[in-house]
């Protein structure tokens, strides 16, 4: 029998049979491969990515809901952020060997782009939307919960090291100052901007920080912040 191709290594890690591979096709092509190599029947999986972005949403807040049923909404929102953010995102993907099974241009492929987190969590986006498509809510639920179980089993109450609200005490404390919070760039589609701040102290640059949203690269760029001063960095 033939080697399995890595597609179908990447459907058996998932838990989930293709009745339409094509799906699962168009999640791993990333639009650098058809920007080189233009092919009409193909598709590449950003509007995928969008579709499974509100599915895992769906999803992982259903989770929320059963695992801490006393939990308030703000606590809710914070832990689905954690949970549905690039690093969270990328580390699943790794975990399913998704990057090996990509579909990439040239350079892409030389500039590390299996390895990029904002790409794998991209395509693990759109992955979801693929077992939507193809077999449903009930497939997506079944293959997000399994793929995310660690993630669930190490939250084991409704709290968030919010690093902005720490920083900002230390800086009132030790600098007389409040950080300041500065968008360098957005990058990517409308529906999925990829944001890039850094973090200032008197002027100088303490940390850089990427996500999804503000917010989340504001928090990434505290965190960095922190630990430059609690190593007592300069």
């Amino acid at each position: 029998m033939p080697e399995p191709s890595s597609i179908e290594r990447l459907a058996g890690r998932l838990g989930y049979c293709f009745r339409t591979p094509r799906l699962l096709e168009a999640a791993l092509t990333h639009k650098s491969y058809l920007n080189e190599s233009p092919d009409p029947s193909r598709e590449d999986n950003e509007r995928l990515e969008f579709l499974g972005d509100a599915v895992l949403d769906l999803v992982i807040s259903e989770r929320f809901l059963s695992q801490f049923p006393g939990a308030p909404e703000g606590d809710l929102s914070k832990l689905k952020a954690r949970t549905v953010s690039e690093t969270a995102l990328s580390h699943v993907a790794r975990r399913l060997d998704l990057g090996s099974s990509l579909v990439l241009g040239r350079g892409e492929e030389l500039t590390g782009g299996r390895d990029k987190p904002s790409l794998l969590a991209d395509a693990l986006e759109a992955v979801i939307a693929a077992v939507y498509l193809d077999g449903g809510l009930a497939a997506a639920r079944q293959v997000v919960l399994t793929a995310f179980s660690d993630l669930f089993d190490n939250l084991s109450r409704p709290e968030v090291a919010d690093h902005k609200t720490e920083l900002q005490e230390i800086c009132q404390r030790d600098f007389s100052v409040l950080p300041v919070y500065r968008v360098l760039r957005e990058s990517g589609p409308d529906h999925h901007k990829q944001f890039y701040v850094e973090l200032l102290i008197r002027g100088e640059v303490y940390g850089v920080g990427t996500g999804r949203s503000k917010k989340e690269a504001e928090q990434q760029a505290a965190r960095h912040a922190l630990d430059r001063l609690k190593g007592g960095g300069s």
